[in-house]
């Protein structure tokens, strides 16, 4: 079996029995499995753009009501999920998060000289906002749950 047929069966599992590899078989590049998630009852999608200047620190601490899925097109995104130690997620990695109780720290630009982009889908439960801010006060009692920090 060619790499082409080994990713094809990953990607579409019927191209096990389909013979040759077709063209659509071999299109598309699967990016991001996650697993598990949970999505709330009735959630909808939504998919957004975003976009940073050269060092903008991104969105204060906040959590989603449903998982996130994104896409770094351009530049690098610093990324922190509560538990989870700093990465950052250069052009074409992913990275997702579960939503719910779960607090993202990060998501800015981790350049300061170049902008950086990414597209994400949210899954929000309804009559959720698909973004909350956490308050200082929640953030220092949950500060036990943060993963420690980088050193300078």
């Amino acid at each position: 079996m060619t790499d082409t047929q080994d990713h094809a069966e990953h990607v579409h599992p019927a191209a096990e029995h389909a013979g040759p590899v077709a063209s659509w078989m071999t299109a598309a590049t699967m990016l991001q499995d996650a697993s598990p998630i949970t999505v709330p009852e009735g959630a909808s999608a939504m998919t957004i753009h975003v976009e940073w200047e050269p060092g903008d620190p991104g969105t204060p601490p906040h959590r989603h009501s449903g998982p996130a899925f994104g896409y770094v097109i351009q530049g690098a995104v610093r990324f922190e999920l509560e538990g989870e130690p700093e990465r950052v997620v250069e052009a074409g990695g992913t990275f997702w998060e579960p939503g719910g109780d779960a607090i993202h720290y990060q998501d800015g630009n981790a350049l300061d000289d170049a902008r950086t982009e990414f597209v994400v889908t949210m899954m929000c439960a309804p009559g959720k906002p698909m973004l909350e801010l956490v308050s200082e006060s929640e953030l220092a009692e949950r500060a036990h749950l943060r993963a420690p920090r980088p050193s300078a």
